[in-house]
C-alpha cells in the first residue's frame, strides 16, 4: 500500500464515521444553533485538537500503554463518563428552565462563548478513551513501509482533522441557514434537551462499556 493510496482509504473511512451521527455533531449543532457560527466552530476546533491529541499518543504508544492498563483505562473512562453526564443533565435542567446551560451563559462576551465552547469539545474527546482506542486500532491497519508510526499516526490525524473540519464547516453552514427557526426559545429548549440526553446515553454508555 503506498502512501497515497493509505491516506485516501483513510479519509473515506474518516468520512463515513464523521458523518455518523454522534456525540461531536450533536455538540456541533448545539452550539451553532444557541451560540453562532463562532462558538460553534471553536467547538469544532476543540473536537479536532482532541483527537489530534489521542493520534499523536496512539503513534507515541501511550495510548496502547493505557489499553494495556485496566486501572488507567478504567479510571480516565469513569472521569470521562461523569464529565459527559455532568455537561448532559446541566443541558437537560436548562432545557427544563428554558436558560442557558453553558456556565457563562448566551450574553457572555464572544471571545469567552468561544474559549468555553473550545473546552467543551476538547475535553469531551479528550476524556473518551475510546478515541485512543480508535487509532490504536486503525494505525497498523494503514502502515507503509518506510514511514515511522509516529509520522503516519499524525498524517492520518491530519486527514481526519481535515475531514471533521470540512463537515462541520457544512454543517454550521446549514444551520445558518434555519438560524432564525433555531433561535426561538422552544427550539433551543428541544435542542438543549436532544443533546444533554445524547450526552448522558455517551456518558453511560462508556461508564457501562469495557474496553
Amino acid at each position: 500500500m503506498t502512501l497515497t493510496v493509505a491516506l485516501l482509504s483513510f479519509a473515506l473511512l474518516a468520512l463515513l464515521i464523521t458523518l455518523t451521527p454522534g456525540l461531536d455533531n450533536a455538540l456541533i449543532l448545539r452550539f451553532a444553533g444557541r451560540q453562532g457560527p463562532g462558538a460553534a466552530f471553536a467547538a469544532g476546533a476543540g473536537i479536532c485538537a482532541g483527537l489530534f491529541v489521542w493520534a499523536v499518543a496512539a503513534a507515541l504508544g501511550v495510548s496502547a500503554l493505557l489499553a494495556a492498563s485496566e486501572l488507567a483505562y478504567t479510571a480516565l473512562r469513569w472521569i470521562g463518563a461523569a464529565y459527559m453526564v455532568y455537561l448532559g443533565v446541566r443541558m437537560l435542567i436548562a432545557a427544563v428552565r428554558g436558560t442557558s446551560g453553558d456556565h457563562d451563559g448566551d450574553a457572555a462576551p464572544a471571545l469567552v462563548r468561544r474559549g468555553q465552547a473550545f473546552r467543551t469539545g476538547f475535553t469531551v474527546n479528550l476524556l473518551n478513551p475510546k478515541v485512543g482506542a480508535f487509532y490504536v486500532a486503525l494505525i497498523p491497519q494503514f502502515m507503509v513501509p518506510g514511514v515511522a508510526p509516529a509520522v503516519m499516526g499524525v498524517l492520518l490525524a491530519v486527514v481526519h482533522i481535515a475531514v471533521c473540519l470540512a463537515w462541520f464547516v457544512l454543517l454550521i453552514a446549514l444551520v445558518g441557514v434555519v438560524s432564525g427557526w433555531l433561535r426561538r426559545p422552544a427550539v433551543q429548549r428541544g435542542m438543549d434537551g436532544v443533546v444533554g440526553s445524547v450526552l448522558v446515553g455517551f456518558g453511560a454508555k462508556l461508564a457501562l462499556t469495557r474496553a
